[in-house]
């Protein structure tokens, strides 16, 4: 396992619920969204053109798995790109593999993490 698990993010997990998201504002930020045993399935993020940021994002999220037990968490952030793309790179680092309802195609938009090996630059 690799030792990156500071970068992630740090908020408490919230129930993935209508009144939950009822308190998210309208925000640029990341989210991920996991099952009750904080197995994290999605990371994503609300960028310039989501409808009503955060709160739309996770809404969004909600409405397509109702009736599923999963929690989510935020964070605000205007650099949302890079900080959605920081917290793959550790997921990926952390676990081998991305998030289950992130698309394969998110791998390839990211760098990777970790020590430099013997001989690379």
């Amino acid at each position: 396992m690799s030792d990156v698990g500071g970068l992630g993010l740090k908020k408490a997990w919230q129930e993935l619920n209508e009144v939950n998201i009822g308190r998210l504002s309208g925000c640029l930020g990341v989210f991920e969204i996991a099952t009750t045993d904080d197995e994290i399935l999605q990371i994503g993020y609300a960028g310039g053109r989501s409808l009503f940021g955060l709160r739309g994002c996770v809404g969004d999220v909600a409405a397509e798995h109702a009736g599923e037990s999963l929690q989510f968490r935020t964070e605000s952030n205007m650099q949302y790109i890079s900080r959605w793309k920081e917290l793959l790179m550790v997921h990926l680092a952390e676990n081998g593999a991305m998030p289950s309802w992130n698309p394969p195609s998110d791998i390839d938009v990211i760098g990777r993490l970790g020590g430099r090996q013997k001989g690379q630059s």
